[in-house]
């Protein structure tokens, strides 16, 4: 019971993020519902007003705090506007409510300092009305009732505002660390991508330059020498192509591996099985003859698909596809989703879809992953290169 119980509040929990993080991406839908919240508070003042007013009547009232509440739609911009506003309220209709969305929308959007100046202005310009004939005794008859009832309502507001600023702080610097995470991600499977490429490609200029050496000494021992200049060149050219690539690629790491290829899955598959993700593996026999670049991109998705299953889906059965067909490869991983989340939420960096991303953009492929049919799904596809 008590783990049903985790796991509603958790889902529950998630929902209301989702909703604050939907309405925080509509701001002027937030400041019009908020404005017409404040609008219906005033609006119960309305007779009083009235009647304690003559200038007055029940349609100006209404008319005079519409006009008041619409000063909140520049509360993210202009606090101070809606703020002077709900001074003049203060001090002709001695009304309260404009002024705690004013001083919260000062601490909000103008931060601590703001918020301060606001509450010791709203608090100087009360007490010296206070003062003056007229103050309303359902306002504070006495200075005790002054001070019990119109300062905290100032004070708290600011704070509340403060508090949600500080929050607002708080989360605009994990979201630039999250960025800053994805950032250097990318940046590290480039510099994968890259000693990929210093790996695969230097060894085939090794190769051409064996093959030239070669070449020329047969071409010198053979009735024809006339080629063997030819094929010496081909091997110095070979070699310079190498040093330039050695020269560029200078952030690759002496004791680095190149990242395995197809070959490489089934024993990756053992590895996830044994760790209690079963895998269904399916490849296509034309697709061993990708370049080894291309090979090392699919296996770049698959293994943080699988680690990802592993992860977010334990025991849950994946499906890892890799076809050929039409001069794209395409990789498809799927899993589906747990039934319900994990008693305690996995260790996760969130950068691996960047690094799946990069890897195969890197290639001049295309990729996506997300939910689709109460699984979660991953598609890459790339270009199969010449002869397939």
């Amino acid at each position: 019971m008590h783990d049903q119980a985790a796991h509603a509040y958790r889902r529950v929990a998630a929902a209301g993020r989702r909703r604050a993080e939907q309405w925080a991406a509509h701001p002027r839908i937030l400041d019009a519902l908020t404005a017409l919240g404040c609008f219906a508070l005033m609006s119960l003042d309305i007779p009083g007003l009235a009647q304690a007013d003559n200038s007055l009547n029940g349609l100006a009232a209404t008319a005079v705090l519409a006009a008041g509440s619409a000063t909140l739609l520049l509360r993210r911009r202009a606090p101070w506007v809606t703020f002077a506003v709900a001074l003049l309220f203060l001090g002709w209709l001695h009304e309260l409510t404009l002024a705690q969305f004013a001083l919260y929308s000062l601490g909000r959007y103008r931060g601590r300092r703001a918020g301060v100046i606001g509450v010791v202005a709203y608090v100087a310009v009360a007490f010296a009305l206070f003062q003056l004939p007229g103050w309303p005794a359902h306002r504070g008859d006495t200075l005790s009732d002054f001070l019990s009832l119109v300062v905290p309502i100032g004070v708290l507001a600011a704070g509340v505002g403060i508090a949600a600023n500080r929050q607002d702080l708080v989360r605009a610097l994990e979201e630039q660390r999250s960025e800053t995470t994805v950032l250097q991600a990318v940046q590290a499977e480039r510099s994968e991508v890259a000693g990929d490429v210093h790996d695969f490609v230097g060894r085939e200029l090794t190769l051409l330059c064996v093959r030239s050496e070669v070449l020329a000494r047969k071409a010198r021992a053979g009735s024809d020498s006339s080629y063997a200049e030819q094929f010496e060149e081909l091997g110095d050219t070979a070699r310079r192509a190498h040093t330039l690539l050695n020269e560029i690629i200078v952030q690759r790491a002496n004791d680095r591996s190149p990242t395995p290829g197809l070959e490489a899955l089934p024993t990756l598959v053992e590895r996830s099985e044994r760790a209690g993700t079963p895998v269904f593996l399916e490849i296509d026999e034309v697709a061993g003859r990708l370049s080894p670049l291309r090979q090392a991109a699919v296996y770049r998705v698959a293994q943080e698909c699988l680690t990802n299953a592993a992860k977010h889906a334990p025991g849950e059965k994946v499906q890892v596809r890799i076809a050929v067909a039409d001069g794209l490869a395409r990789v498809e991983i799927t899993n589906p989703l747990p039934s319900a989340l994990p008693a305690r939420a996995p260790v996760s960096t969130g950068t691996g879809t960047a690094g799946m991303a990069e890897r195969v953009h890197s290639v001049g492929g295309t990729f996506r992953a997300g939910r689709r049919a109460g699984a979660y799904e991953v598609v890459a596809e790339l270009p199969a290169g010449r002869g397939l």
